[in-house]
């Protein structure tokens, strides 16, 4: 029996990209996919893209929304909707890559207790550029992956490394964890990937699964940049994932232990960034939440670098770290 899956575009002033998102769904092989267009009352033309489509196809769905609600409810709506076999939540600027719900699909059928896969992506920029995500570096080499929630908790390092474009969910796993956390705007993903890990094994498909757009109008990218926050959202989703999955570990302590320690690591990197850049009061409060988050952060190399960048001062660490670099390339 062929595999179904359903796919939700929400879509948002990408009007622009929503054809090419769309026949990227319709196009793939070997599996019967259904297509929902969830537009969040765009103020551009994706209200008119989206009926032609709808019309053009009996898949595709399309939904406009009379008020804007937001990406978490437009989200959520897409889940409740969804009851295929899996279920893709792929936003309009993004696409997916030839053979991709294949791969995925494949890896289920010899995997059925996974909960979710993923793989790597394409990031394209603005002016075309493309640059490879790969989650799991150039250098593995096996063509997929089965971790256990430990082991995608360790290998996460208290950030998301899940290429959103390229997540696969069984339909009845992401029905059993629910929908978006509206208290995690900019850290919900992580949250998620975190959740479905504790229902079963996530799976990686080593290959390219989906191109993700970065691009000005990119609401990740504008926070991400934003240090404190990033932090205080992602401390957030451990604490979500932890309240929400603790029952279904065997142990939560290893989990939570891993995850603060990895974060509070991150912490004291970004209070390090955050100096260098002359922002002594965001360095100041990373650097109290690293201690926080891992009061053993002292003694890490993140730390070190810190208390190497207050000792000499941000012109003199950029110097240095300018004069190690020349080195190297000696």
């Amino acid at each position: 029996m062929t595999t179904t899956v359903d796919v939700a575009i929400p879509c948002y002033r990408y009007g622009n990209f929503l054809r090419e998102c769309v026949e990227s769904v319709l196009s793939q092989e070997n599996v019967d996919v259904r297509v929902l267009i969830l537009d969040d009352c765009s103020p551009d033309n994706t209200a008119e893209v989206g009926k032609q489509l709808a019309a053009q196809d009996e898949r595709i769905e399309f939904r406009r929304h009379a008020a804007n609600q937001g990406h978490i409810t437009t989200y959520n709506e897409g889940i409740e909707w969804a009851s295929g076999d899996l279920f893709l939540l792929l936003s309009a600027d993004d696409y997916l890559a030839p053979g991709a719900l294949a791969r995925a699909s494949q890896l289920f059928k010899t995997n059925p207790e996974m909960s979710f896969v993923f793989g790597n992506a394409v990031l394209l920029s603005d002016d075309n550029v493309r640059q490879a995500l790969e989650p799991f570096g150039s250098s593995f080499s096996a063509e997929t992956a089965v971790l256990p929630c430990l082991d995608f908790v360790k290998a996460m390092r208290g950030q998301n490394i899940v290429p959103t474009p390229t997540a696969v969910v069984r339909t009845s796993a992401q029905k059993q964890v629910g929908g978006y956390c509206h208290a995690l705007p900019h850290a919900g993903d992580m949250a998620m990937w975190l959740r479905l890990a504790a229902e079963g094994p996530a799976g990686f498909v080593n290959a390219t699964q989906a191109v993700y757009r970065m691009h000005s109008q990119n609401m990740s990218r504008s926070y991400s940049s934003a240090r404190l926050p990033d932090v205080q959202q992602r401390r957030a989703a451990i604490e979500h994932f932890l309240e929400h999955s603790a029952a279904k570990l065997p142990n939560a302590a290893p989990f939570q232990q891993i995850l603060f320690q990895s974060l509070g690591r991150n912490a004291a990197y970004q209070a390090s960034e955050a100096f260098n850049e002359g922002d002594m009061e965001t360095s100041r409060r990373l650097a109290e939440l690293a201690k926080e988050l891992y009061p053993g952060v002292w003694h890490t190399s993140s730390w070190v670098r810190l208390l190497l960048n207050r000792t000499i001062g941000p012109r003199a660490w950029r110097l240095l770290r300018s004069a190690l670099g020349a080195a190297r390339v000696i």
